[in-house]
């Protein structure tokens, strides 16, 4: 089944492009607001596309967060996502794979669990600042499952696995809603966990999104698109804990097959 979405960073943790006060575009950005410095960048090959009909791509996107100060960055809690209509995800054929099947696994054994299930992988980072200690960085490899369907829609389920400030798995859904506004047609909502019981500041991280596989003689690729209007584009929004709320306009620019 085919979900029109252009999926690209909705599955990074940080894939951030964001700007207060005003909206901005670019397909690689760097803005501030106050203290804060967002700085985010992504694509997409191939950059030549059909104009009239989807056809296999690879995202790849990532962002990072940091002070004019120097100070750790506040925490970012929710990141939403409006998704441009020229594309599709499509999961026919595609292995499934469960929350419980992930639960307290490290990064090899959920990767074993669901290898079948794997749509995407990154590396995030965050810097854990227990009081009175020095800020401690922490890395993970991110993983994107494709999960089972959620009233209809398709989605996703993103792992990770922490050492600091003791080995935990981090892991959440993410369902892909239709939405019916202007140039976009979808939208996911993501609430980051906490990391190290909310002690931990997500700074930075770079996925890649893409699979291709065979089902039933014919090959199937997860992530699609198509240039209609010479560029793809998505709108986000970069909700943090101390109440600061970023919004901002990513677009990459792409050319019609002839």
């Amino acid at each position: 089944m085919r979900e029109k979405v252009f999926l690209g960073a909705v599955l990074a943790l940080l894939a951030v492009v964001a700007t207060a006060g005003a909206v901005k575009s670019s397909e690689r950005i760097e803005l501030r607001a106050g203290n804060l410095i967002v700085v985010g960048h992504g694509g997409f090959r191939p950059e030549t596309l059909p104009k009239h009909h989807d056809a296999p791509i690879v995202f790849f996107g990532g962002g990072k967060i940091s002070t004019v100060s120097g100070e750790v960055p506040p925490i970012l809690e929710k990141i939403d996502f409006e998704y441009d209509r020229q594309g599709s995800v499509d999961t026919t054929g595609l292995g499934v794979c469960t929350y419980g099947k992930l639960v307290a696994t490290d990064v090899p054994a959920a990767r074993r669990a669901c290898g079948d299930a794997i749509v995407g992988r990154g590396t995030g980072t965050a810097v854990v600042t227990f009081p009175e200690q020095a800020p401690i960085p922490t890395t993970s490899p991110i993983t994107i499952f494709n999960g089972p369907k959620k009233h209809g829609l398709d989605t996703v389920l993103v792992h990770a696995h922490l050492e600091v400030p003791s080995p935990s798995t981090i892991l959440f859904p993410v369902v892909i809603e239709r939405i019916h506004n202007g140039l976009y047609a979808y939208r996911t909502q993501v609430k980051i966990p906490e990391l190290a019981n909310g002690y931990g500041h997500p700074v930075s991280g770079f996925i890649r999104i893409g699979r291709k596989w065979t089902y039933r003689g014919e090959r199937h690729s997860y992530v699609n698109a198509r240039c209609e209007t010479g560029r793809l584009q998505l709108h986000g929004k970069f909700r943090f804990k101390d109440g600061t709320l970023l919004a901002g306009t990513f677009f990459k620019q792409c050319k019609v097959r002839e």
